[in-house]
């Protein structure tokens, strides 16, 4: 951890401060039962939470350095040339109406409609193991039209209303030209049915593996899951698409070879990518059909499009991750510069973890837990 800390010491002008963030931290990781910081001055043996509060509200120091650095740690820990970028986002009830962004809206994290605030967010996945790299705070409409409220939640002038897929291209932006080394990008339904994601995937050449809805429109059909309603049964394939906390998720998988785009699936007049339309059926209840457009190498195999399509369960298990043990949603804060720091440091503490994890199979010992997993440590 120390070697972490002098990797990004320098993005904190004065010494007390790099203290203070480096006792934030640590308390983050600590088994402190709220990680507020009340609770992570008393575990750091402050007689305040003062310094602390003033290290997310008040210092001069900028997270999306520390983003910066964090992605470079990753890749440098986990990064593999396989290595998969995930999108999605996750909710943050809160009370009250003075939190930057929050307002009753949807989240998925609930499964119902809350108060609270989303945030969105980038993983990076790879046999080594997988860490969230990147977030960006949703801030609705209710919100970027009330500059006055905008203001005294501390959000800059020159931010303005972004849809979440608009916010997940810019992080995938930033991913792609930081050292991780990114062959896939996946995420859900919500991003995947975006056409304007898909777009940017394809000009910046990167492969894909996206969830969409059954009523996608496809290329020789007007919905995807017309592509899948006469598959005979020979056409589906059981492959399991990772391990989950059961063991093996085991599906019936089916593909379909969709027809190239000339404009970016050929060099010249040589075709150097594939399109698939992908199904993945559940075996106990096959009436469950989820759908998926792809985006590959020529070479790709169906067993590759299942593997890319499982990792997007990696990212959950960030969030469950980083909010049992590094309390990612355990803030108080309210202003704008306050969450990004908080979710900034919180990140980078569940990289550690996550880093740290993967230690033991370097070495050739036999960790408790799965490659990756936290239960390791």
């Amino acid at each position: 951890m120390d070697d972490l800390f002098l990797t990004i010491g320098h993005r904190f002008g004065r010494v007390e401060l790099r203290r203070r963030m480096r006792d934030y931290v640590r308390g983050l990781l600590a088994p402190v039962a709220r990680k507020n910081s009340w609770q992570l001055a008393e575990q750091a043996g402050h007689r305040t939470p003062d310094g602390l509060q003033h290290l997310l509200a008040g210092s001069e120091w900028e997270p999306d350095d520390i983003r910066d650095d964090l992605q470079e740690y990753v890749a440098g820990k986990l990064g593999e040339n396989d290595g998969v970028l995930i999108i999605d986002d996750t909710g943050f009830i809160k009370k009250g109406t003075t939190s930057a962004g929050v307002q009753r809206q949807y989240s998925g994290t609930a499964g119902r409609t809350e108060n609270c605030q989303i945030g969105v967010f980038a993983a990076y996945a790879s046999a080594r193991g997988r860490a969230l790299v990147d977030r960006e705070l949703y801030l609705p409409k209710s919100w970027t039209e009330d500059r006055e409220r905008c203001r005294t939640a501390r959000i800059p002038d020159e931010r303005e209303f972004a849809t979440k897929g608009e916010l997940a291209r810019h992080m995938v932006l930033r991913a792609l030209a930081s050292p991780l080394p990114i062959a896939w990008v996946t995420a859900d339904s919500a991003y995947g049915q975006d056409n304007r994601f898909r777009r940017l995937l394809e000009q910046s050449g990167v492969g894909y593996v996206l969830a969409v809805p059954k009523s996608q429109f496809s290329v020789g059909c007007s919905r995807i899951e017309g592509l899948f309603a006469q598959a005979p049964n020979e056409a589906w394939e059981k492959i399991s698409c990772g391990n989950g906390a059961k063991g093996p998720r085991v599906y019936h998988w089916a593909a379909v070879r969709l027809p190239a785009v000339t404009e970016f699936d050929y060099q010249g007049e040589v075709p150097h990518r594939m399109r698939w339309a992908l199904a993945r059926r559940s075996i106990s209840k096959p009436d469950e059909i989820a759908y998926y457009l792809a985006y590959t190498p020529l070479e790709t195999t169906v067993q590759e499009l299942v593997r890319v399509a499982g990792t997007r369960w990696a990212i959950e298990e960030c969030f469950q991750a980083a909010k049992n043990e590094c309390g990612l949603d355990q803030y108080e804060v309210r202003r704008y510069v306050g969450w990004y720091r908080h979710i900034t440091l919180a990140m980078l503490a569940h990289a550690f973890l996550a880093a740290t994890a993967h230690q033991p199979w370097e070495k050739g010992a036999q960790p408790v837990g799965r490659p990756g997993s936290l239960s390791s440590q």
